[in-house]
């Protein structure tokens, strides 16, 4: 890998304000001349401070259903942190604030110390479905990942190249995504989410839609590529096994309003041992929360699917 495409990968992105507002060329020129290195690499600890959301809805009582209530979280760089928790909790909502495609919140959610407003390139998202354009080959879409970086195009193949590498599909940067299985579409978003070195990956129920082996295979690759890479992630999802399996910690939240029950230290080796006895003791505890009606929850009362609102390409700024 050449000189300035190592830069723009352990930059992590641009975070440079400069990088954002000036055009193609210059953009690229004051990338090279930053001279960055791992060592200027800021901390990247998120920091969420209670955080709550309400949506107007005329079935609540007086026409306000809250969402979220009180978030409080602080997850250090290079964190794997697991949220968990009933539909209708207000995990998916969460992770719409993080991202910034919702700024009407109360409370703070800050990168870096820096006030996080609307969406940008620091913050990557891997959906439940691989949202990949059928009309693009597997190295087209992972490059749609760096549409932004002052970069060349030989700089650009040399890290969708890698990116590809990464998630295992040597072979198959030709291929469109009606060519491959789902298990390897998800793979495909998983190194587009990551081509533009984000310094949080955020992975709503990514693998939700899979069956349950080709979930556990990618489980393991993910957390294969997690420990490489050394980023912060945030996972949401329903299962509590997966819960357990990738994260540092897990986030237990119960609904009505959506609040953080209590929050679980995961403290096993990598790479995690399903038939461990300490694996399954830690599951079985934070499953235990669920045999409560208060963590349980219902689905009557669920908050409007806002993230179902259509967005362009052009309309959202962030890691791809």
């Amino acid at each position: 890998m050449n000189a300035n495409a190592q830069r723009w990968r352990a930059h992590a992105g641009p975070a440079d304000p400069a990088l954002a507002d000036a055009g193609a060329a210059s953009a690229r020129q004051l990338f090279i001349d930053k001279e960055v290195t791992v060592t200027d690499t800021p901390s990247n600890a998120l920091r969420i401070s209670d955080v709550s959301k309400h949506f107007a809805s005329e079935q609540a009582e007086g026409g306000v259903l809250q969402v979220l209530a009180g978030i409080d979280l602080d997850i250090p760089a290079g964190r794997f942190v697991s949220i968990v928790g009933a539909s209708g909790c207000g995990k998916s909502t969460l992770l719409r604030l993080v991202l910034g495609l919702d700024d009407a919140y109360e409370g703070e959610i800050r990168l870096d110390g820096r006030r996080l407003h609307g969406t940008g390139p620091e913050r990557g998202i891997v959906f439940q479905d691989h949202r990949l354009f059928p009309w693009l080959t597997v190295a087209q879409n992972v490059e749609v990942g760096l549409r932004n970086a002052p970069l060349t195009k030989a700089e650009k193949r040399e890290l969708v190249a890698e990116h590809i590498a990464l998630v295992g599909l040597q072979g198959f940067e030709a291929s469109y995504p009606h060519q491959i299985s789902g298990g390897m579409a998800q793979r495909v978003a998983i190194a587009r989410g990551l081509v533009n070195r984000p310094r949080v990956l955020l992975l709503d129920e990514p693998f939700g839609a899979l069956d349950a082996l080709t979930r556990s295979r990618l489980q393991i690759e993910l957390q294969r590529i997690w420990e490489r890479e050394g980023i912060t992630m945030l996972l949401v999802t329903h299962d509590v096994e997966e819960a357990v399996f990738l994260g540092d910690e897990v986030v237990v939240m119960q609904p009505h309003p959506g609040r953080i029950r209590r929050i679980v230290d995961v403290d096993l080796p990598h790479p995690r041992n399903r038939s461990d006895p300490r694996f399954i003791a830690l599951r079985d505890d934070v499953m235990s929360d669920f045999l409560d009606p208060a963590v349980a929850g219902s689905d009557t009362a669920r908050a409007p699917v806002h993230a179902r609102i259509p967005l362009g390409l052009a309309d959202v700024r962030m890691a791809w």
